[in-house]
């Protein structure tokens, strides 16, 4: 009975995985405590690496850039759309509940997906990113 307790556990990781979760780690910081600073980080990695990772790092790194860009896109355009109802007159209130209603579903959504790939890159499996994502690659672990 001892012999099977001190047995050590056998380890399998999928080549690329390590790179995978810090992609998508990258992308969660991004949204959470390091604005920006993440983002130049994960882009300085995908201009670096690309074409050169593993399928399954290729892929996260490549859903977490398409995803990082049409969040910011998402936040750009609604930024707009509100700087011309304030200019249009729409009340302070209004915007208010508008600015708060949006930044909280799309924020939150964002974060959500970046959880459920890093999970994903945990356990060595590709993932796209719900309409913002890029498609899958033929050759990455499903």
């Amino acid at each position: 009975m001892q012999d099977l307790e001190n047995k050590p556990q056998k380890e399998t990781t999928v080549a690329g995985q390590d790179f995978a979760i810090l992609a998508e780690s990258l992308y969660i910081a991004n949204l959470l405590i390091l604005p920006v600073i993440a983002f130049v980080v994960l882009v300085f990695l995908f201009l670096k690496k690309h074409g050169t990772l593993p399928p399954l790092a290729e892929s996260h790194l490549e859903q977490t850039i398409s995803a990082g860009i049409w969040t910011a896109v998402i936040f750009f355009v609604a930024s707009m759309t509100i700087m011309m109802m304030s200019l249009l007159g729409i009340e302070d209130v209004t915007l208010w509940v508008i600015v708060v209603i949006l930044f909280t579903v799309v924020h939150a959504t964002m974060v959500l997906l970046g959880v459920l790939g890093l999970a994903k890159a945990l356990s060595g499996k590709c993932w796209t990113y719900p309409v913002v994502g890029k498609p899958l690659r033929h050759d990455c672990p499903r």
